[in-house]
C-alpha cells in the first residue's frame, strides 16, 4: 500500500513537472505566432460553450455572449484641443461627404470609440481615426475596469489600429474568413455608440467592396507639402444600426466570429441611417501581424496605375471590356515591369477571381508583402495573358518614383495610357495617347482640358506614351508646350502653354 502511495505521488509530481514545463514553451513558442494561430491554440484549449436557446435558427445570443466580453469602450484624451477635439473624425469626413448638416462646434479634448481584444495577452484592434494624435488612450473593459492602453501600430491607409493593455486571460473574439461573408447573411454589430454600455446590433451585409472614397489619397510629407497614399478601401456595407462611438468595434457572423472591424456610416444627419461600414477582417489579419512584428505595415505594391473600367470609361479609351482596370501607367523597375505587363493593358483577374472594381485588387493585395507573388491576368490587344507577378516594397516605388518625377507629374497634373487601336481607327491616327486622369490644380486642371482627350503630337513630336510628352516638353527651348489632339466628342483641338521646369 505504502509502494502505491509513493508511485502515485511520483505520478503526480512527474504530470505537474511535464504541464508546467509544456504552459513554459507554449508561450515562448507563441511569441511568434501570427494572431490567427494564436487564436487557434486558445480555442483549442479554451472551446466556446454552447448556449441554449428556443428561437431556432434567427437566434444571435450565442453570438452575443460570446463577443462581448471581448468589445471594449475606448476614451481618447487630447492636450491640444485644436487637435481632435473628442471628434469622431470618420464620422465628421462621411457627414461632409455626404451632405451633413453643418459644423458643430467643437467639444472637450476628449474622444470615444470602441476595440477588440484578439490576444489573450490585451491586443486590441480599433480604427486608426480613433487613437490618432491621442495623448491619452484608457481602455474600458466591460467588466469596468479601466486601464491605459499603447499604441502598437497605426495605418492611415486601412484606418486600422493595434494598441495593447496589459494583463493576460482576457476574453477574445475569434477572427472568422471575411471571404466567405455573403451578401443577404446576417451579421451583428458589437460596440459602445454614443459612450453607452456595450451594444449589439443586427443587420445583413448590404454589399462588398465598397469603395466610396472616404479615406484621404493624401498625406503631409516631411516638407509639409501633400503626398499620395495608397488608401485601400473595401468596405463591407451592412445595416445593422451603427452610430457614434461604434468605430473600432466589431462586426460579427452568427457564430460569433469576427468579420469586419466598424470603420465609418454613411449620414445626412450623423447618426444612424441604413449604412454603415467595416473594414473586411482578411485584410486587417496582415496588417496587425505587421504591427505587431514591425510597428508598421509592410505594404507589397504590382507598381502599376489604373483606372476602373464601366460603358463609359470604356467607350472614352476605345476599349470593349467594361469590368477590370484599365492600366495608365507601369513604374520602372516595379513588379508589374518586370512581369512585362505594359501601358494600355486591361487587368481582368487576380489569382483567377474576376476584377469589378479597384477594391477587389486593392484589398487583395493589401494582404501581401514585399517579395510575395499574385497571379494577374490581362488583355492586350484582344488577347489574354497570364503573369506571375513579385511585389516590391514601398520604398523601392517611392525611391523609383522620387527619380522619375517630372513636368509631366509634377506639371500637367495628368496621367496617359496609349490610345487604343478603336481610337486609332476612329480618329485615323498611328499614334497617340489618352488623357485617363486630370488632377485638380494641375496645368490641364487651369486650361480646361478634359479626361478622355487623345493627344497625337506634343511639340510636333508624335507620343505614344508618358515618356514621349516627356521628352517632347523637355526639349523646347523657350519653354513653351504645344498640344494637338481631339476633344472626346471627336472635335480636333490646340494647347499652347508655358510651362515650369
Amino acid at each position: 500500500m505504502k509502494k502505491i502511495g509513493v508511485t502515485f505521488l511520483a505520478a503526480c509530481l512527474g504530470g505537474a513537472v511535464a504541464v508546467g514545463s509544456y504552459k513554459l514553451i507554449e508561450n515562448k513558442y507563441q511569441d511568434g505566432m501570427s494572431f490567427e494561430e494564436k487564436q487557434k491554440v486558445h480555442f483549442t484549449n479554451n472551446p466556446i460553450p454552447a448556449i441554449n436557446s428556443s428561437t431556432g435558427d434567427l437566434d444571435f445570443t450565442q453570438a452575443a455572449a460570446a463577443v462581448t466580453p471581448a468589445v471594449v469602450h475606448i476614451k481618447t484624451t487630447y492636450n491640444n484641443p485644436g487637435g481632435s477635439g473628442g471628434r469622431d473624425q470618420m464620422q465628421d469626413m462621411f457627414e461632409d461627404f455626404f451632405g451633413g448638416g453643418g459644423r458643430r462646434s467643437r467639444g472637450p479634448a476628449m474622444g470615444s470609440g470602441s476595440g477588440v481584444i484578439i490576444s489573450p495577452d490585451g491586443y486590441i484592434v480599433t480604427n486608426n481615426h480613433v487613437v490618432e494624435k491621442a495623448d491619452k488612450i484608457d481602455v474600458i473593459l466591460p467588466d469596468k475596469r479601466s486601464l491605459v492602453a499603447k499604441v502598437i501600430g497605426r495605418d492611415a491607409n486601412t484606418d486600422l489600429a493595434l494598441i495593447k493593455i496589459e494583463g493576460s486571460g482576457y476574453p477574445i473574439v475569434k477572427l472568422g474568413n471575411s471571404d466567405d461573408v455573403r451578401i443577404g447573411e446576417w451579421v451583428l454589430a458589437v460596440g459602445y455608440p454614443f459612450a453607452l454600455n456595450t451594444t449589439v446590433t443586427a443587420g445583413i451585409v448590404s454589399a462588398k467592396g465598397r469603395q466610396i472614397g472616404i479615406l484621404d489619397n493624401t498625406e503631409p510629407s516631411e516638407n509639409g507639402e501633400p503626398q499620395a497614399r495608397t488608401a485601400i478601401e473595401s468596405f463591407i456595407q451592412t445595416d445593422a444600426a451603427i452610430n457614434r462611438g461604434n468605430s473600432g468595434g466589431a462586426l460579427v457572423n452568427t457564430r460569433g466570429e469576427l468579420i469586419g472591424v466598424n470603420a465609418a456610416i454613411a449620414s445626412q444627419s450623423g447618426s444612424y441611417e441604413g449604412y454603415g461600414f467595416a473594414i473586411p477582417i482578411n485584410l486587417a489579419k496582415k496588417v496587425l501581424d505587421d504591427f505587431k512584428s514591425f510597428g508598421s505595415v509592410r505594404r507589397g505594391f504590382i507598381g502599376v496605375n489604373f483606372t476602373g473600367l464601366d460603358a463609359e470609361q470604356a467607350k472614352r479609351f476605345g476599349v470593349n471590356e467594361i469590368n477590370g482596370l484599365y492600366v495608365n501607367g507601369v513604374v520602372s523597375g516595379g513588379g508589374a515591369a518586370q512581369a512585362g505587363l505594359q501601358e494600355g493593358d486591361i487587368i481582368t483577374k487576380v489569382e483567377g477571381k474576376q476584377i469589378y472594381d479597384p477594391s477587389d485588387l486593392q484589398e487583395r493585395i493589401g494582404r501581401l508583402g514585399p517579395g510575395d507573388k499574385v497571379n494577374l491576368t490581362y488583355l492586350r490587344d484582344g488577347r489574354e495573358y497570364s503573369k506571375s507577378v513579385t511585389l516590391k516594397g514601398e520604398e523601392s516605388i517611392k525611391n523609383n518614383d522620387a527619380r522619375s518625377a517630372s513636368v509631366v507629374t509634377k506639371n500637367l497634373g495628368a496621367s496617359f495610357a496609349p490610345v487604343s487601336d478603336v481610337l486609332k481607327k476612329k480618329y485615323r491616327i498611328s499614334s497617340g495617347v489618352i488623357v485617363t486622369n486630370v488632377q485638380q490644380g494641375g496645368y490641364f486642371d487651369q486650361i480646361e482640358v478634359p479626361q478622355g482627350t487623345v493627344i497625337t503630337t506634343v511639340n510636333g513630336q508624335a507620343v505614344n506614351k508618358s515618356q514621349d510628352i516627356e521628352t517632347a516638353i523637355t526639349s523646347s527651348k523657350n519653354n513653351m508646350v504645344t498640344i494637338n489632339g481631339f476633344t472626346p466628342d471627336g472635335s480636333s483641338m490646340r494647347y499652347q502653354f508655358p510651362i515650369r521646369r
